[in-house]
């Protein structure tokens, strides 16, 4: 999996947002405030719950099946950035030795505990922000934050990050090849090297961003995103909002896995 590649295939999510379904027809407010409702409750468990966790994939699994998006996209994408999470958790276990509970017979720690919980919220949270872009759009959720009177200045560039970076990966994964087509073993991979490339990869950033804006001015930009989609509030958004709301808050109250494995005891 290279990086290129990967990262490039970003839009790919864009694309997915075309689709015609229930899920991508839901007011794109509704869809960020339900998201953003679903971060909130996800980050607050404690470190050591783990199985009042597992009802939250309802979420994202829905978002998948509803909205008619690959997993692959997704798992992939999740797989990509997974490293990260991993190093943040990953000395848990040996700074928290303590064991806390025995299932079958196999003692864990709260160091197991906590990493495993680290890795359950990770997955949680980055595929329902990636399945919130392959449902919506960036684009469209940046006009759905100016209509929830976002500050303007914070909507504009964020669409302007997310669109331009593409660019400037672009020129920046050129000048890597170019030094590698160059360069023999490890000769041109040294500080000093990186630190030109750096040096004139702002300069050429510097300058591409002169020119974008320019053209853009000449294209009769104001400032304003304009979209072709109106969205209103329809009822199928409210009871979507609603009830996703609520089963958040039913999964964040009471341990559902639990209860269910009792069930299955019994």
């Amino acid at each position: 999996m290279k990086f290129d590649e990967e990262f490039f295939n970003l839009g790919y999510l864009d694309t997915l947002s075309y689709k015609d379904t229930f899920v991508h027809r839901l007011d794109p407010r509704i869809k960020i405030i339900v998201t953003f409702i679903f971060i909130l409750f996800v980050v607050s468990f404690n470190k050591y719950q783990i199985s009042a966790l597992l009802p939250f994939f309802l979420f994202p699994v829905f978002l998948l099946t509803a909205g008619n998006i690959p997993i692959k996209a997704i798992a992939k994408k999740v797989l990509f950035i997974s490293p990260f999470a991993v190093f943040i958790g990953i000395f848990n276990p040996l700074f928290d030795r303590q064991i806390l509970i025995t299932p079958f017979g196999i003692p864990v720690s709260g160091g197991w505990l906590s990493f495993f919980s680290i890795i359950i919220k990770f997955i949680l949270t980055v595929s329902s922000a990636l399945l919130l872009i392959a449902v919506t759009s960036f684009p469209g959720i940046c006009e759905a934050l100016s209509r929830m009177k976002m500050p303007k200045i914070f909507v504009i560039q964020l669409l302007f990050l997310y669109r331009y970076i593409f660019v400037l990966l672009d020129v920046a994964l050129r000048m890597v090849r170019a030094r590698d087509a160059r360069a023999f073993g490890n000769k041109g991979k040294d500080i000093k090297t990186f630190i030109r490339l750096v040096s004139v990869l702002l300069i050429k950033s510097i300058d591409r961003a002169e020119r974008v804006y320019q053209a853009m001015l000449a294209r009769g930009f104001n400032g304003e995103i304009k979209v072709m989609k109106k969205y209103k509030p329809r009822f199928a958004d409210i009871i979507f909002g609603i009830t996703s709301v609520l089963l958040f808050y039913i999964f964040r109250n009471y341990n559902i896995a639990n209860y269910f494995g009792e069930a299955i005891k019994r």
